[in-house]
């Protein structure tokens, strides 16, 4: 610390009742050590380094015992330096620090005022005690409150404890707000922070803090919360329930979910700090998501189906070409009356009465196997080829999605092939998708300056956390692959699933295009099961797989492109050389006649 001291020029506040021997000896002893500065790369970090503090700490530290050390757990991470890259605002506070992690930055340095004086106006309602006897308590939790930070807190037992009770109380009294709201019976905001704080949610200063409070680094223990408002109502119980009215009333400002109209039974105690009460609100637990055997059942019963019509290909095949047949009976001249009398041969009436397992065998027509499998009975063969429905949910389980079991059509492409959107209320839970009736029904969001920073957060905390999978992270995956245009987002917007308070649809678009970034792949049974419906639906349209078929055997495919040109030139060639000797009126005299 004294050499971070004699590093700075001689301040005239400090120098101001020196004499005037010191003062200059102060001024060379500044001159040598910036001298020095720019040679001292290497050796500057042991300089700064306090090594007899740094042993002391970690001593203090590992004597300390640590009672129910497993009961907290690190709960307060640092974001993830991927998802930090993609967009460092929605993670970085910008107004104000709670916790340590930012609370020494000179820009949010500022707002120790007004945390001092929330501070301040606290110990006023504390009934026989003052701050220093909610310091010594909050002492005692010293470790607990280590515990929760990824990061190691280089800074002394004091520093910290005074730092959790003059942040708690600036964060209680801003969600004061939200309290009132829920209509408890608090005391309106002082003036000192009317400027900040809005009841009305308006102002841009209590959007700014509103987005700082959620974020994954700006968090504190949620019991520090709860021992505050503890000293100050007497009770534990008073205590939860001030909380409870206090982030509900949160959640309702911030979360993008408006329509909710009952929200999962949970207790303040359970929770580590606020942003994992808010997480725990949207996301359902794992025994409120809707049971795998239902599931495992509908997958048994299309499996059935699908090895039921494996066994009559060959019957699609000519279905397929009965219809092409009665659509060209129609036409009786010129040369279609010759093709079709070709096609009543006997020769070719034989031929056609081969199974298709035959015919794909046969030379020239083996080329063509591929393509008229993958057009006819591509979803049979992906039922054929699976394995016992038990087997295959749990190794799905245990590996990660694949690329195109994420993929999904964009709303454009849903509508046109005859599926229709309809909002519904609640959160994720409600998503799901009827074949019957061909609706993809989505939970109502609504869009404004908060949702990308809460969205974005949740996101990072799930991922940081050590297990569980990644709902918010799928969510956002489904949202960004439905929407990939203005034209999405405006429809979604028609249809009342997105309550748009940005400028345009085209932000909306580039809000979810721009939440792609993930840390790692997870299954989540309720919103893969709704990808996959809607998919095997998508491509279950004849448009859409000729289509396919077309980019994929046609377009993209150079080799039947020139198996059926030398196909065509050969049998044009035979028919040629065939006509030359023999005469075709011959054969075909009825067809050649009506010409």
């Amino acid at each position: 610390m004294e050499v971070l001291v004699k590093l700075y020029p001689p301040n005239k506040a400090i120098t101001s009742g020196l004499s005037k021997e010191d003062l200059k000896l102060q001024k060379s002893r500044f001159s040598k050590m910036s001298s020095l500065r720019s040679t001292m790369s290497s050796d500057h970090s042991k300089l700064t380094f306090d090594e007899v503090r740094w042993v002391i700490n970690i001593r203090k530290t590992i004597e300390e015992e640590l009672e129910e050390d497993s009961e907290f757990a690190v709960s307060i991470f640092s974001v993830p330096k991927l998802l930090m890259a993609s967009d460092p605002d929605s993670y970085i506070p910008q107004q104000v620090a709670i916790g340590p992690y930012h609370y020494w930055r000179p820009e949010l340095y500022e707002m120790q005022r007004y945390k001092i004086a929330a501070a301040k106006r606290f110990q006023k309602h504390l009934q026989c005690y003052k701050l220093e006897n909610l310091v010594d308590h909050l002492t005692k939790l010293e470790q607990r409150v280590r515990a929760c930070y990824h990061k190691f807190l280089d800074f002394n037992g004091e520093t910290l404890v005074w730092m959790m009770t003059v942040d708690a109380s600036f964060l209680l009294e801003f969600l004061q707000v939200y309290a009132m709201h829920e209509g408890a019976k608090v005391q309106r905001i002082s003036s000192s922070m009317s400027h900040l704080v809005d009841y009305a949610g308006k102002k841009s200063a209590h959007n700014a803090l509103l987005r700082d409070i959620v974020m994954l680094e700006n968090q504190i223990p949620l019991f520090v919360l709860r021992k505050m408002l503890e000293f100050r109502f007497s009770s534990l119980e008073a205590a939860d329930d001030m909380l409870m009215l206090m982030f509900i009333g949160l959640f309702k400002e911030i979360s993008p979910f408006k329509m909710m109209e009952e929200y999962p039974n949970i207790q303040v105690s359970e929770s580590v700090h606020l942003l994992d009460f808010l997480y725990d609100v949207i996301v359902p637990k794992l025994e409120q998501q809707p049971d795998t055997i239902e599931a495992e059942i509908q997958l048994e019963v299309e499996q059935k189906e699908g090895n039921e019509a494996v066994t009559s290909d060959s019957s699609q095949v000519k279905q397929f070409f009965g219809e092409v047949w009665r659509m060209l009976s129609k036409l009786n001249k010129g040369p279609v009356k010759l093709i079709k009398t070709v096609l009543v041969s006997k020769p070719i009436k034989v031929f056609a009465k081969l199974p298709w397992k035959i015919l794909s065998n046969l030379p020239g027509i083996k080329v063509l196997k591929q393509p008229v499998e993958y057009f006819f009975f591509s979803q049979d063969e992906g039922d054929k080829k699976g394995e016992s429905v038990s087997s295959r949910s749990k190794s799905l389980m245990n590996k990660p999605p694949s690329v195109e079991e994420i993929a999904i059509p964009s709303v454009t492409q849903l509508i046109n092939c005859g599926i229709r959107f309809l909002p519904t209320k609640g959160s994720i839970s409600n998503i799901s998708f009827d074949p019957k009736t061909r609706t993809f029904y989505l939970p109502t969001i609504g869009l404004d300056v908060n949702t990308q920073v809460f969205l974005r957060n949740l996101v990072a905390y799930e991922a940081s956390t050590a297990s569980g999978p990644l709902v918010i992270a799928r969510y956002t995956e489904l949202m960004n692959g439905i929407i990939d245009s203005e034209e999405d987002a405006e429809i979604l917007r028609e249809k009342g699933i997105i309550l748009n308070h940005l400028k345009s649809d085209k932000e909306v678009a580039n809000l979810w295009n721009g939440m792609n970034k993930s840390l790692r792949l997870s299954r989540v049974p309720l919103l893969d099961k709704v990808i996959e419906d809607v998919n095997k639906y998508y491509n279950s349209r004849m448009k859409v797989k000729f289509w396919k078929f077309m980019k994929v055997y046609v377009f993209s495919s150079w080799q039947f492109l020139t198996f059926l040109a030398a196909t065509c030139l050969l049998l044009l060639m035979s028919l040629q050389a065939f006509c030359s000797v023999y005469t075709c009126s011959r054969f075909f005299p009825s067809a050649l006649d009506s010409e």
